[in-house]
């Protein structure tokens, strides 16, 4: 028996050729800020060219082929674990496996915007060219058939697998190949050839009988297993034509060399009866099996064999042993031996598989660096911000004692030295007018903000609107996944941009009230000091030099000063302190593999920031004392202090006061405007992000517009009907017949004349006239798009104009800042994309100091 032609292989989908290499350069350059992102983009190209040898091409049914497939699957794996198969927004288009196409020359496909999806189908492929290549081995080959028992398990086992992981990873209805039904159908149909295999190979190696029987009969036991779904109603018309008879003739012909092996171990007992039922059953199965198959040759040999040992058992019975012959259905069943099974999916396919993008750090690292930095992050705005709310109290209480202008004031008509030197500082930092220009800056700087957003939001919108549209228009036959369920996340990420957009408004009228109440301060201190004498009230001549007040005072002015610096210093180092993590993550995976994320970063902080933290609180307390010092010191100053004008003391604190505000709003001003344009960076990028998955949402309604109208614009259109009788009797009349031309002498004799017209016949016609028409019948005019009689309720796209559903994208859009000052965002042509340079950089965040809100993160995806 030969079988090696008898079993067959799954046919593999088809995938569409598509770009991979700007989507996933934008994706990896927005993520890997820090990384060589150059460095990428040949594995970017080493990946691209390899999806083409492997899913684009025809492969050929051998082990090189499926080496290839293997490759292409386990970088698909290692890429899934690095980038959220979410975030990678390339249209992957794969046309059904079992689909040959229709009258109307489309094919069943989909088309999904997601990494798992090409995955999924990169694996039904290896099981299906595993099938394929199984089927192609030599069956008189040992090891030929090894290999082909191996694959038909392994295609088994995927076809298995993949029942449990489609729809998660499809997230809409899949095509009729990958569904649970059809996977289920498929594996059982390979664990059935496996164990034919087995069978076959047992069989050539001349094993047992009894053994041999065993494993028959379970492969019996298989394709009918297999026979059952395939039968299935909606999955009947699937398969190829001689699919289900060949399985139903395999599920006989396994039957009848059961009982033709199990006959051959009663021969060996000399249980003759018990032979002779088993041999007729076998040969009754064996036609059984041919008819089934529609093929008079299968186990053709063995039905010859067959009847030959019949014929032999029945004449010894005859002759010598003179047996009973029982009743087959009496007989006790054959035992069945299980070898065939679905082998579980490896972790790799590929023994020699080398990651091309190794140096990227998986997802689960990722997060935790990410939450990492969160952590850090809370940290050093919660330190930081004690440091800050504690010098500002200080500020305020020293003014309010007008310190240290009140024990340098100690003449009355000179500038005190303090006041001298905050007056050069503000003067050297561009005074009131450098403020001014900066508070004029935001309004534009939170515009461009804005109309980012808005873009980003108008998008998302169009893009629900049109799929809404067209899901109303094509009802149930619109299958894709409604847009809700996809933006969900960008949806959040807007409104959360959108919060900080309001937060950081608030804190902009903040700036504005303060800049307001103190700028006539600030104005005078921006004059410099020379001008500062003419603006302070005289007062008369104080003899208070000698007062140990002061002394103090003065001690306790420095020790206010070294406290401030302590504190720059300490704030320098929050900024800075930082802590390589990705390591210290990596190293968690690979021992535990999982991260205890919380665990790693609250013991690494701890190390990291419990010694500043420890600064941060002295400080604190050192105020405390100092604060109760300075009042008491004030206080003894106070009673010996005269001749100080009370107008004079006022101006001195006004000024003061402005001092500090002036350094608190150059400060929030500086901190307001990096943030805008590191928002202005995040919102370019949440931007890119929208317009890869705009465009993949648009590719794949193309693809399913055209699939859904394909059919019906090549759909035969029924005659045209006639004209009705009422419309008949106003048809123009026919012109009256021609005159014959006159008789002329024919220069040429012999010619042969014209006859003369029959009556009632029609005119002759003319060489060159127009031909004679009926008349036509009036036709109403026809408004622009309407459709033509008889023809489909469509728009017709009007001449010259491109078909929306073959339009072709010349380049993938992507995106980048602009410079400040300019329209910072892409604006989509009407009809060509631009082709634009990658994502910019993600920028470096800044301390959310107030009154700026948190620099918001990334969105995650």
């Amino acid at each position: 028996m030969t079988t090696g032609s008898d079993t067959f292989g799954v046919p593999l989908k088809k995938a569409s050729d598509i770009d991979v290499l700007k989507p996933l350069k934008n994706l990896i350059t927005s993520r890997y800020q820090t990384a060589d992102q150059e460095s990428y983009v040949s594995a970017i190209n080493d990946l691209a060219r390899l999806r083409n040898s492997a899913v684009c091409r025809t492969l050929d049914n051998h082990e090189s082929s499926l080496e290839t497939l293997y490759r292409y699957y386990d970088q698909i794996v290692a890429l899934e674990s690095k980038i959220p198969p979410s975030e990678i927004q390339i249209p992957f288009k794969w046309k059904d496996a079992f689909d040959k196409g229709s009258i109307f020359g489309g094919r069943i496909s989909l088309t999904v915007a997601s990494l798992s999806y090409e995955k999924v189908c990169v694996l039904y492929n290896i099981a299906a060219l595993q099938t394929q290549v199984a089927a192609a081995q030599n069956p008189t080959s040992d090891d030929a058939l090894k290999l082909s028992a191996k694959l038909f398990q392994s295609a088994a086992g995927i076809f298995n697998h993949l029942k449990g992981i489609v729809h998660s990873a499809v997230q809409q209805e899949p095509t009729p190949d990958l569904q649970p039904e059809t996977l289920t159908a498929l594996s059982s149909l390979c664990v059935a050839q496996a164990q034919e295999v087995i069978a076959v190979k047992a069989i050539n190696d001349r094993m047992k009988d009894l053994v041999v029987a065993k494993l028959c009969s379970q492969c019996e036991d298989l394709f009918g297993e297999a026979l059952k779904h395939l039968q299935r109603e909606t999955l009947k018309g699937l398969w190829d034509r001689d699919w289900i008879p060949h399985v139903a003739g395999r599920q006989a012909g396994y039957h009848a060399l059961a009982e033709y092996h199990q006959s051959r171990v009663c021969n060996s007992k000399k249980i003759v009866g018990e032979e002779i039922a088993r041999l007729k059953h076998a040969v009754e199965l064996f036609k059984t099996a041919q008819t089934r198959a529609g093929d008079p040759s299968l186990f053709e040999e063995n039905v010859g064999r067959a009847q030959r040992a019949l014929d032999e058992a029945v004449k010894d019975n005859n002759f010598i042993y003179h047996e009973a012959v029982p009743d087959f259905k009496s007989l006790a069943s054959i035992d069945k031996a299980v070898v065939a099974k679905a082998t579980p999916v490896p972790e790799k396919f590929s023994a020699n598989f080398t990651d091309l993008f190794e140096t990227l750090v998986p997802v689960s690292v990722q997060q935790a660096l990410a939450a990492y930095d969160t952590r850090k992050q809370e940290i050093v705005s919660m330190e930081i911000g004690k440091l800050r709310e504690s010098t500002q109290l200080l500020n305020s209480i020293l003014a309010s004692l007008n310190l240290p202008a009140a024990i340098e004031d100690v003449g009355g008509e000179k500038v005190p030295q303090s006041l001298r030197e905050k007056s050069a500082s503000v003067a050297q930092a561009g005074g009131v007018q450098a403020l001014d220009k900066m508070i004029k800056e935001l309004p534009e700087l939170l515009t461009r903000n804005r109309e980012l957003l808005e873009e980003c939001e108008r998008q998302l919108t169009e893009e629900k609107e049109s799929d809404n549209q067209l899901r109303a228009q094509f009802k149930e036959r619109w299958t894709r996944t409604p847009s809700d369920k996809l933006t969900g996340t960008f949806q959040t990420n807007a409104q959360k941009y959108r919060n900080v957009i309001d937060t950081a408004v608030s804190a902009d009228t903040t700036i504005r009230e303060k800049y307001d109440k103190h700028k006539e301060g600030m104005d005078l201190l921006s004059a410099g000091p020379e001008n500062l004498a003419a603006s302070l009230p005289s007062a008369g001549a104080s003899d208070n030099g000698s007062n140990p007040a002061i002394q103090r005072l003065k001690q306790l002015m420095e020790d206010v000063e070294t406290l401030k610096a302590e504190r720059d210093a300490i704030e320098c180092e929050l900024k800075s302190a930082n802590a390589d993590m990705k390591d210290e993550f990596l190293n968690a995976l690979s021992q535990d593999g999982t991260i205890n994320e919380v665990a790693i970063s609250t013991e690494s902080l701890g190390r990291l920031f419990g010694p500043l933290q420890k600064q941060v609180k002295e400080s604190l307390d050192r105020q405390e004392g100092l604060v109760k010092n300075i009042q008491e010191a004030h206080a003894d100053f106070c009673k010996a202090a005269t001749g100080v004008g009370g107008e004079r003391e006022a101006m001195l604190m006004k000024l003061a006061a402005a001092y500090d505000t002036f350094n608190e709003l150059r400060s929030n001003l500086t901190e307001g405007t990096k943030f805008y344009n590191d928002l202005t960076q995040l919102l370019v990028n949440f931007q890119g992000k929208i317009n890869d998955f705009c465009f993949a949402r648009r590719t794949e309604k193309e693809e399913l517009m055209r699939d859904l109208t394909q059919g019906l614009a090549n759909m035969k259109v029924g005659t045209t009907p006639s004209t009705p009788a009422h419309h008949q009797d106003a048809a123009a009349k026919s012109p009256p017949p021609r005159p014959p031309p006159p008789t002329v002498p024919n220069p040429y004799q012999g010619a042969p004349q014209p006859a003369a017209p029959q009556p009632g016949a029609p005119p002759a016609q003319q060489p060159g006239a127009p031909p004679v028409q009926a008349p036509q019948a009036p036709q109403a005019p026809q408004m622009y798009g309407a459709p033509q009689p008889g023809g489909l309720p469509y728009p017709v796209n009007p001449t010259g104009m491109p078909a929306p559903q073959g339009y072709v994208y010349q380049s993938y859009p992507v995106y980048t800042p602009m410079p400040q000052g300019y329209y910072p965002y892409f604006q989509p042509q009407q009809q060509h994309p631009p082709a634009q340079p990658g994502y910019p950089p993600y920028p470096q965040q800044p301390y959310p100091s107030y009154p700026y809100p948190p620099q918001p993160h990334p969105p995650q995806q």
